[in-house]
């Protein structure tokens, strides 16, 4: 049978093939299970020994823990290995502020992945970045309050949440906020991916929300006195069983007021 020209259907359908590989290859680095870019540092990847030398307490108003961190290592309840799990006395009864563990590098711009695991529903934790903007962790809440949203500043993308008992990640590029004379100019900004959805771009923060129990600046005008330090990458603790994991950070000079990734 002599060839047969190739119809534009099929032309389509190969090229959507090659689309979506191009794709998956170029997001590898996004989503749960992405792996680190080159030049990025892992800051948690399972173990004690990583828990302990890259993290401490945030000893902020209502600390009341001590070290060595009292967060555990326990099995990863979905594949192999091990995560770390909110896990101490000190906030049973949703007290946050008492035990949040932070990064002892503090960081100025960035891009980050993280992946959390919810146990149970309306668990509750927090990705704070620079200790001072928090990315909400909750599960069942849909509000500007609630899962995945830049705490009041944006609305919860709900839809991309893999719901509770399974890993979710986030992938964040984060500018800080930028001064003159000691006075802010421009604020930080947050573009983020949920699973492998992009849910927000180029946000603005316009202030630290929660109170000077949530995270540094936060009594500081009511939240509205930011200033010009870099601050670690926190992580809450409110008394629910939130799990973490495979968390690294590329740390980046973003001149550019542009978070998009």
């Amino acid at each position: 049978m002599p060839n047969q020209p190739i119809r534009v259907p099929q032309l389509m359908l190969l090229a959507a093939a090659l689309f979506c590989t191009t794709n998956l290859q170029a997001n590898e680095s996004i989503g749960v299970g992405a792996k680190p870019i080159a030049g990025s540092e892992v800051i948690f990847d399972g173990s004690r020994e990583m828990l302990d030398a890259k993290w401490t307490y945030w000893k902020g108003p209502r600390f009341s823990s001590s070290l060595p961190i009292k967060w555990k290592i326990v099995d990863d309840p979905v594949a192999e290995g091990t995560v770390m799990m909110t896990d101490d006395p000190a906030a049973a009864g949703g007290k946050y502020g008492t035990s949040d563990v932070v990064t002892k590098k503090k960081y100025r711009d960035f891009r980050l992945h993280i992946e959390f695991l919810v146990a149970k529903q309306r668990g509750n934790s927090g990705v704070y970045l620079q200790n001072r903007y928090e990315i909400q962790v909750l599960d069942g809440d849909k509000t500007s309050h609630g899962m995945a949203a830049v705490i009041n500043e944006s609305e919860s993308p709900y839809d991309a949440y893999n719901g509770t008992g399974k890993w979710n990640a986030y992938d964040i590029m984060f500018r800080a906020a930028r001064f003159k004379d000691g006075k802010r100019t421009e604020k930080a900004m947050v573009t983020m991916y949920f699973n492998g959805k992009k849910v927000h771009s180029n946000v603005l923060i316009n202030q630290v929300w929660g109170g000077p129990n949530s995270g540094i600046d936060g009594g500081n005008d009511g939240g509205r006195g930011i200033t010009d330090v870099p601050g670690g990458l926190k992580l809450q603790n409110e008394g629910h069983d939130v799990r973490y994991r495979n968390i690294w950070i590329d740390e980046l000079e973003l001149a550019e007021a542009d978070t998009n990734f």
